[in-house]
């Protein structure tokens, strides 16, 4: 009789698992990749440096400055108190512009953003926070309501491909491709002038005062939630179908037929491998759009009047105010970055590979 050969102890580490981005950690603890992070937050100081640079100049550059719109509307301003705004708000002309950017950046590191001309020599930096909490609460929880739908959604219209849910793609485009201001219109048409559901308009009723009350809460809601839908239906299709084609491309990998074969659940294999490398390119999308919500929805905050940082970026624009444009791009970026950064480090852990070629 021929001796029954031992085979070799079958290893534990999953075969599913090697080469995929959506792998539990086989070989210990995930290590922190630091060469990766300090590569990128090298990238990222260069790119503060480039656009506070760029944010100082650029409106030096522009024809006019704030205290000629300012001597355009006050005709009684003499020729030296107009001397003494352009060197209270840092133009002075007998200084080298060379000198005006050390002088800025010196300001900047102590807080000091200057004052605003159109706000009557208030501090930028109280300008700005005042609008920026509007802009963030309103825009902000739009954009996360709308990135978690669209994705979760697309995520299972990808995965049921074929079936009566994809009728919701075509919708959810269409509806995404209507102008904003239009969309805002007919929202205020239909819902506040015929329905009489939401008001027209503003952030809080009138006669309300701002403190932390439930009658200012929820009027805070109230005059909140239609712009707020109207934001979700404007940017849910982009997510929705991005989603959805992302999860088509990696329902066709082998690793989703292997998990399929061996007889995994189908939830556990829609969101522990596939929705975990369809999001990938998601996660980006999001952090530019998480970035930008400081910058607000301009139309958004002229159709429904709500006050925010879109607005007093306009406003400071047509004013030429200097202190308060550079003031709230300086916020703009620095959320930007701060968005990429994060969602790089998310990036990286989520898929080894990124910091694995890239460090």
């Amino acid at each position: 009789m021929t001796a029954v050969q031992p085979q070799p102890p079958v290893e534990s580490t999953d075969a599913l698992e090697v080469g995929t981005t959506a792998t539990a950690t086989v070989k210990g603890r995930t290590r922190i990749p630091w060469r990766f992070l300090g590569s990128r937050a090298l990238f990222y100081l260069f790119t503060l440096w480039a656009a506070i640079t760029i944010n100082f100049f650029l409106p030096r550059f522009m024809k006019g400055d704030a205290v000629d719109q300012y001597l355009a509307r006050n005709r009684n301003v003499t020729p030296e108190a107009a001397d003494a705004l352009r060197a209270l708000l840092g133009i002075d002309t007998d200084k080298s512009l060379w000198q005006q950017y050390l002088d800025y950046w010196g300001l900047m590191f102590r807080g000091d953003l200057g004052v605003s001309l159109l706000h009557g020599l208030r501090p930028v930096t109280e300008v700005i926070s005042q609008s920026l909490p509007w802009t963030v609460g309103l825009v902000g929880f739009a954009t996360i309501v709308s990135f978690l739908i669209g994705t979760i959604g697309g995520a299972i219209i990808g995965w049921r491909r074929g079936s009566r849910s994809e009728v919701l793609i075509p919708i959810t485009t269409f509806l995404s491709t209507i102008p904003y201001f239009w969309l805002g219109l007919l929202a205020i048409a239909l819902f506040s002038v015929n329905l009489k559901w939401f008001p027209i308009g503003k952030a809080y009723g009138v006669g309300v005062s701002p403190e932390f009350t439930p009658e200012f809460i929820g009027q805070v809601i109230h005059h909140g939630t239609l712009p707020a839908v109207t934001i979700i239906i404007a940017s849910l299709g982009g997510w929705m179908l991005g989603m959805r084609n992302m999860m088509l491309t990696v329902l066709d990998e082998d690793y989703i037929t292997v998990a399929q074969a061996k007889g995994m659940p189908n939830s556990r294999v829609l969101w522990r491998y596939a929705a975990r490398n369809a999001v990938l390119p998601q996660i980006q999308s999001f952090a530019l759009s998480i970035g930008f919500i400081v910058g607000g929805t301009i139309v958004m905050e002229m159709v429904f009047s709500y006050p925010g940082v879109g607005k007093l970026l306009l406003d400071a624009t047509n004013a030429k105010d200097y202190a308060l444009m550079q003031g709230v791009f300086l916020v703009i970026t620095l959320s930007v970055l701060v968005a990429n950064i994060l969602a790089d480090i998310a990036y990286a852990f989520l898929d080894p590979r990124t910091r694995q070629t890239e460090a």
